[in-house]
C-alpha cells in the first residue's frame, strides 16, 4: 500500500511518515539518512574573505585615549602609528571586533555553503 508502514511486531499499518507505531507504539527504524547532508561544504571564499578581515583587524586596531585622559575613541589606526602619544588599543573593542568577524564568517559560510 502507498503512504503506509507496517509494524515489524504487531502488524498494524500506520502513515508511512509516522515515527511510532499506533497499534503498539512501537518506534519505526529510521532509514540511514543518504550521505549528501555530509558532502556539504562551507563556502571557501567567504572563508578566506573572514581570514583577511581578521587579519585586516589586527593591522588597523581601535584605539583609545591614553590613560588620564578624558576617554575617547580615537578610531583605527595602524598598529605601529598610533593616533596620539601614549594612546592605548582598546583590547574590548578589539576583542568584540576580532569575534564579530569570526561568528559573522562562519555563520555566512554554512548559509552559503556547497551543496551537492
Amino acid at each position: 500500500m502507498n503512504g503506509q508502514k507496517t509494524c515489524q511486531a504487531c502488524g498494524h499499518e500506520s502513515a508511512s511518515d509516522a515515527r511510532f507505531c499506533t497499534g503498539c507504539g512501537q518506534q519505526f527504524v529510521q532509514e540511514p539518512q543518504t550521505e549528501a547532508r555530509s558532502k556539504e561544504i562551507l563556502n571557501l571564499q567567504i572563508l578566506y574573505g573572514m581570514a583577511g578581515l581578521l587579519v585586516l583587524a589586527v593591522l588597523f586596531p581601535p584605539w583609545e585615549s591614553p590613560p588620564g585622559s578624558p576617554p575617547a575613541y580615537l578610531g583605527m589606526h595602524f598598529i605601529l602609528s598610533p593616533p596620539e602619544p601614549e594612546a592605548v588599543v582598546s583590547r574590548i573593542l578589539q576583542t568584540v571586533e576580532l569575534v564579530t568577524i569570526a561568528i559573522g564568517g562562519m555563520y555566512l559560510a554554512w548559509v552559503f555553503r556547497e551543496k551537492p
